[in-house]
């Protein structure tokens, strides 16, 4: 259990967080969300001891263990990649090294016999002979093939270094885990595991994500940070988010009758309820929207970005995008070859590959600023597509103009005044003076802002995104979520947040080296289908 007594954190004048008190249990799954910059990363470094906080304390149950996803991708470099995970657990890795040391030596005396008989009873009780094939367990859980635990960690590439840092964390089963962005460059099977791992954890695990599906199924409890007070809720991130937009809407409607009020969220959680008891959600299994009071609902103070791509200055046709043949080779590998599939009116479709490198140069391609392929495409000629690159920072880099200035550039409309820049700009919160510094210091999520921005002043009526949740917080990613719902036109996507994938899309095209796997389904459908097993593992064993 962790004790967190009228904790506060500043820097100078500016306030990160003030008289935080909060209780942390075992079995549960704390959720920690809050806006870029909010204090979220900070928080769990106060928790772990790597951050000194201003005032209170941080407190833990003795003897509990605690274990914390590193964030050095560096520090093991010369170490195995199976003695880095099992030096996860610090007291048995102590203990194993001193052990192995004694036995080394030439000259054996009587005392390091008693010492050795010492540290062998140590070993046995913290389960240290089953410690390597429990690491590599874990290990080829997280997708490190076995040829791969005896290197060293810095033979392997930065997807790779990542998962054995996460088993280091998951290793031996601390008391307590702190995770920050465990699901950054992992797969879809591999997040699948770690989400049934911590769902059936009964540790106290506390972790910050930006992936809402991996929140809604691993967490018991959101912690929210909103201007500088921390507060937890019963429930996963869904279910918060939607109880803080209903108690939001209720808050508004003025003259709706208090028990009218208090019969619909008694509605809102019945029903919630029903829904997460049918599925593997943690919320579910810890019953914790059963104790959940009326009172604890509160509106959200968060504000939302208006993330809107309905103003199309043209409708689109029934022709909308035909790919015949398309191929695309670099130094010599094979990205993607002939590729051909005919876009329906209103597809959304979601690109998949193994190589995120594959998905951005199929959309380099379509954007038009690589002409380096074979076959052809062509748009439907009412089409006009606007896109989001996954970098965007020749649209930055060197510029000095303000906000305004920057985004006038890319209207369509010659009369376009201020006034009319300033209407797109403050649907991403930039509101007042803000509009006028430069674009050159703005933060990544700002940038990003800027894009759709952009994205929305251009009126396209066919969008491409190539990872367009980079760098935003849980809040934009939300709005851009539903902005992609409700957009009438056609889209290409490729996105790891699966929530966004699985409410988006209504169809799926994956990108082989041996072809093409296109199926009309939901992402959820694919991902489970077995059909799609066998034809994914039939395309790319032929790769190899």
């Amino acid at each position: 259990m962790i004790n967190v007594s009228n904790l506060s954190l500043r820097f100078g004048k500016r306030v990160l967080f003030e008289d935080v008190n909060l209780k942390f249990t075992p079995g549960n799954c704390y959720g920690i969300i809050g806006a870029n910059g909010a204090g979220k990363s900070t928080f769990l470094k106060i928790i772990s001891g790597e951050v000194d906080q201003t005032t209170g304390s941080v407190s833990f149950t003795p003897g509990e263990r605690m274990s914390v996803l590193n964030q050095n991708h560096y520090q093991f470099d010369e170490f195995t990649v199976l003695e880095t995970v099992m030096m996860g657990n610090q007291e048995l890795y102590k203990v194993m090294k001193e052990k192995d040391a004694i036995y080394m030596k030439e000259d054996f005396s009587d005392a390091d016999g008693e010492r050795a008989g010492e540290l062998e009873s140590l070993f046995a009780e913290m389960d240290g002979w089953n410690a390597e094939s429990n690491a590599a367990t874990l290990l080829s859980n997280l997708g490190i093939k076995e040829e791969l635990h005896y290197k060293l960690v810095k033979e392997l590439d930065g997807n790779e270094k990542v998962r054995v840092l996460l088993a280091q964390a998951l290793f031996g089963n601390p008391d307590v885990l702190i995770l920050d962005e465990p699901t950054n460059d992992l797969d879809i099977n591999t997040i699948a595991w770690l989400e049934d791992f911590l769902a059936g954890y009964e540790a106290t695990v506390l972790v910050v994500s930006h992936d809402r599906h991996f929140l809604d199924h691993v967490c018991t409890h959101i912690v929210d940070i909103d201007f500088g007070k921390m507060t937890i809720y019963s429930g996963n991130y869904s279910f918060w988010y939607e109880s803080s937009q209903l108690a939001l809407k209720q808050r508004s409607d003025q003259n709706k009758k208090m028990e009218d009020k208090v019969k619909e969220l008694q509605e809102f959680i019945r029903r919630f309820s029903a829904n997460a008891s049918k599925s593997k959600q943690a919320t579910s299994r810890k019953k914790a929207l059963d104790k959940l009071n009326i009172e604890d609902i509160k509106p959200s103070n968060r504000k939302y970005p208006a993330i809107m791509f309905n103003q199309m200055d043209r409708e689109p046709g029934d022709q909308i995008l035909s790919v015949e043949g398309l191929s695309k080779t670099v130094n010599g590998e094979t990205y993607f070859k002939d590729i051909t599939f005919m876009m329906n009116k209103g597809d959304k479709i979601a690109v998949l590959s193994e190589n995120s490198l594959v998905t951005s140069a199929f959309y380099e391609i379509l954007a038009g600023r690589d002409s380096d392929y074979s076959g052809d495409f062509k748009w439907g000629i009412t089409i006009t597509p606007t896109d989001m690159p996954i970098e965007n920072a020749e649209y930055f880099d060197g510029v000095s103009d303000n906000l305004v200035d920057w985004l006038r550039n890319y209207t369509t409309k010659p009369d376009a005044d201020e006034q009319f820049i300033r209407g797109f700009l403050g649907k991403m919160l930039f509101s007042g003076e803000e509009v006028m510094k430069k674009v050159s210091v703005l933060s990544g999520g700002e940038k990003m802002r800027c894009m759709f921005s952009k994205m929305m002043l251009q009126g396209a009526n066919f969008l491409i995104f190539d990872e367009p949740t980079n760098h935003l917080d849980l809040e934009s990613i939300t709005a851009l979520n539903n902005g992609m719902q409700d957009f009438r036109g056609s889209m290409l996507f490729t996105s790891r947040d699966h929530e966004l994938t699985e409410t988006v899309a209504n169809r799926i095209i994956e990108l082989t080296p041996n072809g093409i796997i296109d199926k009309l389904m939901t992402y959820d459908e694919y991902i489970n289908s077995d059909v799609v097993k066998a034809q994914r593992e039939e395309l790319y064993a032929k790769k190899k």
